[in-house]
């Protein structure tokens, strides 16, 4: 699939062809909001909390014999029924709402997601360096580029890009990520998304190298040079039981 690329002055320059790895991808509605999902609720933090009976400070004292008045039956004034007492089944800031998801499965969402936009048309390239700090050329490069102004837009870069992220961050709904931190969140989030043309090769690198498993000679003569596992299979072997003799009646 092929984006448009454009200069720093606005001006299109030509074509950049998006890798297959991360923007040809199945698009998994399921697994994107599940990552989505996850990903929300990892940043949430459980803030409210309220005193348990046990926990509100108070005299335990029972405030009248529980029999012969005609009242209610009463206990202490830490009673949930009372005011100021302790309140029952109330949020307490001990849960967890962590989520657990594979890498893999990750991977494979975000890939869903980068799919999903360039399918959309919302990803465009960026050619140029940026080294100055200032709000105005930043806005102005925006205005001449094909992007709704006052919708999210993001920026993503192959590595830390001080200058770019302040001149842009006095600009409402613009964010600028390294391509090592792209989420799912942020990708579907924006109307928008520039890549900078070294950020698509970091992106690549990042999600999509794969680890290549051990040929099995390789791990022949692996299993043959380990000092540690050669010890084990002697002190395996010397450790074995010797068969009991035989006695003769």
């Amino acid at each position: 699939m092929l984006i448009d690329v454009y200069t720093a002055t606005g001006e299109k320059k030509g074509t950049v062809e998006l890798p297959k790895t991360l923007f040809d991808a199945p698009i998994n509605e399921g697994l994107m909001h599940q990552a989505l999902v996850r990903q929300q609720s990892n940043r949430r933090a459980s803030t409210a909390h309220v005193k348990t009976r046990a926990e509100v400070s108070g005299s335990t004292r029972k405030l009248f014999s529980q029999k012969g008045t005609g009242r209610a039956r009463r206990g202490s004034l830490r009673s949930p029924v009372l005011r100021g007492g302790g309140k029952a089944f109330g949020p307490r800031n001990v849960k967890n709402y962590v989520k657990d998801m594979p890498q893999k499965m990750r991977q494979s969402a975000l890939k869903s997601c980068l799919s999903l936009q360039a399918q959309k048309k919302a990803i465009i390239g960026l050619e140029g360096s940026w080294t100055e700090v200032k709000s105005r050329k930043a806005a102005e490069l925006l205005g001449k580029l094909p992007v709704e102004l006052g919708r999210k837009i993001l920026l993503v870069t192959a590595d830390v890009h001080r200058e770019l992220k302040l001149s842009t961050r006095n600009i409402p709904r613009v964010k600028v990520i390294t391509a090592a931190y792209l989420n799912p969140e942020d990708v579907l989030g924006s109307r928008h998304i520039i890549f900078l043309v070294d950020a698509l090769a970091k992106a690549e690198e990042v999600f999509a190298a794969k680890a290549k498993p051990l040929a099995k000679k390789e791990s022949k003569e692996f299993l043959h040079s380990s000092p540690s596992l050669q010890s084990s299979k002697k002190t395996a072997k010397t450790t074995k039981k010797a068969p009991p003799k035989k006695t003769s009646k």
